[in-house]
């Protein structure tokens, strides 16, 4: 007898957030977020006013990128061997005390450090280098555990728009915040707002189940092979490397974060609470279009469409760095991270898609490696282009050199170009 198909069920935007232990994660995310992007903006703009050189800026990123790098690849095999979440847990736990240690320092009751000039920057760039080491395990936990909390696979891609979205919604919040608690509340009470969100966010993290490990598939490999799978899983599949590549060297040349304690001082004299509102326009923009990704998947042409968002991040910036107008700038910031959380998403979920569970660990190390620490990096590479250059020349030619990788990756990745993100791989 034949039978009616039965209508396809409709697309539920929330689906991810209806499971309690993934709103325990995201909420844990937040606080985590809120107070590592309030502690980075009040380092930035703290280290700017003691040193006011912009390379100092630079050695920042440096120094959280180094240490990150170093341990990514051996923190990608323990994230697949130890169980995730205590990882977390302990990542987590080093962050404390290193907001902590940064409130210690800046305080007029600190340890006797508290000389002027680049002297007193030392404590600082050390406590930096041990928070990128923590940074440098948490990321491939993070990345791995989260899926372990979805009882079903098709609740993925959901799951990752969602947590991207809160993500960006909360370097929102952190950069309004921070802007304003430095201008009203001083350095050192700021790092010790970011001590309590982050104590709140290791107990949030702490109510969480922990998850066994996936089951390893095939033959277990000695160390030195299991940390290098990673590397060779990604540079074998031409998509997934593709889309690193591209999202790594935009952010590489691309960024003038690192530089806006330099325009919001000097340039546009806006001021500490100017500056806030400059950190958080990115992120404002990356909010409100991954929530419209929520409700509008990206499915056809989504290489496509990746390709002219990379492009866009690149105009961006340039005109941006060409800006006198304090609200004009807001606004192609705010353009930058709209075009930022296209990437962000695609490049999350093919990761997420091709990977296989039990190798999420070390392939998201990888992950770290290029984009993660790129940021840092960048960082440095801004700092250092505009000690050279100049701070807008040195903005101008990072937003040209992400427009030469966009249409270098459109020539030479075809696959990347055809990516459809439909219901299959």
């Amino acid at each position: 007898m034949p039978t009616e198909t039965s209508p396809a069920a409709p697309h539920d935007p929330y689906a991810a957030l209806r499971l309690p232990e993934f709103r325990r994660l995201i909420s844990a995310r937040v606080l985590l977020t809120v107070a590592t992007r309030v502690q980075g903006l009040v380092v930035s703009w703290q280290i700017f006013k003691l040193t006011n050189n912009p390379l100092a800026l630079g050695l920042i990123g440096l120094s959280e990128a180094i240490p990150s790098i170093v341990v990514s690849l051996y923190a990608g095999y323990v994230a697949d061997s130890v169980r995730r979440k205590n990882i977390i847990v302990s990542a987590l736990a080093v962050l404390l005390l290193c907001a902590a240690a940064l409130a210690a320092f800046s305080s007029p009751y600190g340890v006797g450090l508290l000389a002027k000039g680049a002297l007193y920057t030392l404590p600082l760039y050390s406590i930096i280098f041990v928070s990128g080491i923590a940074r440098g395990f948490m990321g491939p936990a993070m990345f791995s555990f989260m899926p372990q909390l979805l009882p079903d696979r098709s609740l993925l891609p959901n799951a990752i728009t969602w947590s991207s979205t809160t993500w960006q919604a909360s370097g929102v919040m952190g950069a309004a915040v921070g802007g304003y608690l430095i201008a009203y509340l001083g350095i050192a009470a700021s790092y010790l707002i970011c001590a309590i969100m982050l104590g709140l966010g290791l107990l949030q993290f702490a109510r969480i189940a922990g998850r066994p490990l996936p089951p390893m598939e095939g033959e277990r490999l000695n160390l030195k092979d299991s940390v290098l799978s990673g590397l060779r899983f990604i540079f074998s599949n031409q998509l997934v490397l593709a889309a690193l590549s591209l999202d790594m060297f935009a952010v590489l040349f691309g960024g003038a974060v690192a530089l806006l304690p330099v325009f919001a001082s000097d340039i546009l004299k806006v001021g500490a609470t100017g500056f806030g509102h400059l950190e958080a326009a990115p992120a404002v923009g990356s909010v409100l279009m991954a929530v419209l990704l929520t409700y509008f998947p990206l499915r056809r042409k989504a290489g496509v469409k990746l390709l002219w968002a990379v492009a866009g991040f690149g105009v961006a910036t340039i005109a941006f760095a060409l800006s006198k107008s304090f609200a004009l700038s807001l606004f192609l910031l705010f353009m930058t991270g709209v075009f930022d959380s296209v990437s962000v998403i695609v490049r999350s979920t093919l990761i997420h898609t091709y990977t296989p569970e039990y190798m999420k660990g070390r392939v998201s190390a990888v992950n770290n490696i290029f984009i993660g620490s790129s940021n840092e990096i960048g960082a440095f590479e801004s700092g250092a282009a505009a000690r050279l250059m100049g701070t807008v020349p040195s903005v101008v030619f990072g937003g040209m050199m992400t427009l030469l990788v966009v249409a270098v990756t459109a020539w030479k990745a075809d696959k990347l170009r055809k990516l459809e993100m439909g219901a299959g791989k």
